[in-house]
This record gives C-alpha cells, sequence and structure tokens, in this order.
C-alpha cells in the first residue's frame, strides 16, 4: 500500500523513533549500524531505558533529539542524568515514557500511569519483546531491543516507529 504524501493533504506528520534495552557496553559493544537506517528520517528518538552508559544518547542524537529514562539496569552515572519517568507533547498528543511500568503492576500498573499522567500513549522497555495493544483509548507500545532480543535464539532484534498526526498515532515495530 502506498503511503500518501502527508505534506499534500496539509497534514502534519512526525515520525519518532523508540528503542530501549540497549545495554551498552554490557551486552554488546555497540548500536547496531541497522537502527541507525532505520531511524534515518526520524524527527526524534525516544529511549525507555537500559541504555547502561550514556553514550548511547550521544550517538542517538548525530540521529535526532533523544528524550530517555533510566532503567532497572542503568547506574547512578546514568539515573542522575535522566528521569525515571518522562513525556513529550506532540501534535496534540501527550506521549509517556517509562522502563519498566508492568513488572510490579501488570496491565494495570500501566493503566495507572496512564491515567495519573494524562498520557494517550505509554512507551515502555524491560521486556525486550515488541509488544503494542490499545486499549480503553490508550496505546502501550514496547519497541524490544536491538541487541538483547527475548527470548534468545528465537526473537529478532527490533525498534519502533510512531507515525503522528494530530488525528491518530500510529506504532510500527521494525524486526531486523
Amino acid at each position: 500500500m502506498t503511503e500518501p504524501n502527508p505534506k499534500s493533504k496539509g497534514v502534519h506528520m512526525e515520525i519518532i523513533g523508540i528503542i530501549s534495552d540497549t545495554h551498552i557496553p554490557s551486552r554488546t559493544k555497540a548500536i547496531p549500524p541497522r537502527v541507525f537506517e532505520i531511524f534515518n528520517d526520524v524527527n526524534l528518538i525516544i529511549h525507555a531505558g537500559d541504555l547502561v552508559h550514556l553514550n548511547v544518547i550521544k550517538e542517538l542524537e548525530k540521529i535526532a533529539p533523544v528524550t530517555a529514562v533510566y532503567g532497572n539496569m542503568d547506574p547512578y552515572e546514568v539515573r542522575k542524568h535522566l528521569p525515571r519517568i518522562n513525556s513529550i507533547a506532540l501534535n496534540d498528543w501527550k506521549i509517556g515514557v517509562f522502563h519498566d511500568p508492568g513488572a510490579l503492576w501488570g496491565m494495570s500498573g500501566m493503566r495507572k500511569i496512564v491515567r495519573e499522567n494524562n498520557f494517550d500513549a505509554l512507551i515502555f522497555g524491560h521486556i525486550h519483546k515488541p509488544f503494542v495493544k490499545e486499549e480503553g483509548g490508550f496505546l502501550f507500545i514496547n519497541p524490544g531491543s536491538p541487541t538483547n532480543p527475548l527470548p534468545p535464539l528465537l526473537a529478532k532484534p527490533s525498534v519502533g516507529l510512531l507515525k503522528v498526526t494530530k488525528e491518530k498515532i500510529e506504532p510500527i515495530i521494525v524486526k531486523f
């Protein structure tokens, strides 16, 4: 299916790259080159935690500005620079970012975070598996991991893209 050119209809679309659980350098030495190809045209990158080293943000900033949160595996050096929860407002949507909103509370915990913060969507990490769910007018997205996908040997590395217009947020998981 050919996608219409948003500019031809006066629609303003932002494309956001979403990534999580890079675990650099503890699980791999660098961000896979394929991530840079996939994120080539993004306006912003969201990292949902477990960077392990702040250089991950510096590398991603070569493509676009980065909004990030810390994860459970991030050391103090990372945690002192990043918040536990973060958000962006884009085209009248409020998109939240939190590394592990579900491990303790499951979907009910994620719903609570969304409601308490007036988020329209929540991007999260931690599980290393892509996940997209629309529920009750809210969108929940996990991009998986580009460096340490789970389950081992079966899963493919992945990241996500969000196409955001005034009318909708469209999540896309890209496996490679």
